[in-house]
């Protein structure tokens, strides 16, 4: 017996009837030979973690545009306590952590830069629409690996697809990285707010703070623990109606206070006019995209504008501010 299939025998011996067994997976797009070490979702965490668009999660905003400051978070460190949320739940209901990790740390890989401003941009302007969550599933199965993507399986992918509010993911795993993604930036936005002296603790109505607690550890304390309390034993996740009630007006806080706060978010107007600027001149001069991202045209038939969407879609912050100041920006004259 390999060591693989020790571990998936372990998973079916300990595991919650409810987990998503890592032998019972929907497979990949592409048959593969099996790993004679790694379950098939530890294996899809593994090539998320190597992959490009992963390291760029580094240089693209969370909330805050190119803050002045280390300790700010970033598309990256996001993903990171979104994952380290989503593993606590899901060890304290013996559902599968390989696969709720897998789906946490590549929910977000198809982030543009510039956080949501450069998602609202994109949207606006490409006749496709853009949304973050889908680009996120294109990138794992077409554009990362020059074109090959990263073959995850299906219920990674269904994760990834489904994080957001308005989806439901068809795994209890994937379930858990929806509401820990809530959780994170709820707690780590509210941090940052903290930081850049925007709001104190105290600001938080004390409506919200008699249920979830009146500082940033006792809320995600009572998240987490309200979460694993209220789902054990079921087949679902879910949170107690007053601690969802709670998330629910700490969000609209959040919305009110930082996420449309004119000082926070004084900048993303020139973002997204730069994203724009950017989509426009890509549009108009194929030629300057890489190679290998316009060779999807000749494979795929993939419509120039997705093209477009793709590279610009792809970029850091620091790396669109550059391509901007390159094409747009007047250099000085060395006669």
């Amino acid at each position: 017996m390999t060591i693989r299939e020790n571990l998936e025998k372990w998973e079916s011996e300990y595991l919650s009837p409810y987990a998503c067994l890592s032998k019972d997976s929907k497979g990949r797009s592409r048959q593969e030979e099996q790993c004679d070490i790694r379950p098939v979702f530890q294996r899809d965490r593994d090539r998320i973690i190597h992959s490009k668009s992963f390291r760029r999660l580094k240089d693209k905003t969370q909330v805050f545009l190119t803050p002045d400051g280390d300790h700010y978070r970033t598309r990256l460190t996001h993903t990171l306590e979104v994952s380290q949320n989503a593993r606590t739940i899901a060890k304290a209901l013996q559902l599968n952590e390989d696969l709720v990790e897998a789906i946490a740390l590549g929910h977000d890989l198809g982030h543009t830069p510039f956080g949501h401003a450069g998602e609202r941009a994109l949207n606006r302007i490409c006749p496709f629409g853009f949304e973050h969550s889908e680009q996120s599933v294109r990138t794992v199965e077409v554009l990362e690996k020059h074109g090959q993507g990263l073959n995850l399986t299906y219920e990674v992918k269904d994760g990834i697809r489904n994080h957001q509010t308005s989806k439901m993911p068809c795994t209890l795993e994937g379930k858990i990285v929806r509401l820990s993604d809530k959780i994170a930036y709820i707690h780590h936005d509210m941090d940052d707010a903290i930081r850049a002296n925007i709001l104190k603790d105290e600001d938080v109505p004390k409506s919200i703070g008699a249920v979830i607690g009146y500082t940033l550890s006792e809320r995600l304390d009572s998240f987490i623990h309200d979460i694993v309390t209220s789902s054990r034993g079921k087949n679902d996740i879910v949170m107690s109606e007053p601690v969802a009630k709670a998330m629910k007006e700490m969000r609209s806080f959040m919305f009110e206070n930082v996420y449309q706060n004119p000082i926070a978010k004084g900048e993303e107007g020139k973002a997204e006019m730069l994203m724009e600027a950017l989509y426009e001149y890509y549009l108009a001069h194929l030629d300057k995209i890489p190679r290998e991202t316009m060779e999807l045209m000749d494979r795929d038939g993939t419509p120039k504008e997705q093209i477009v969407c793709d590279y610009v879609g792809a970029m850091t912050d620091r790396f669109a501010i550059a391509k901007y100041e390159e094409l747009f920006i007047p250099k000085t004259w060395h006669g």
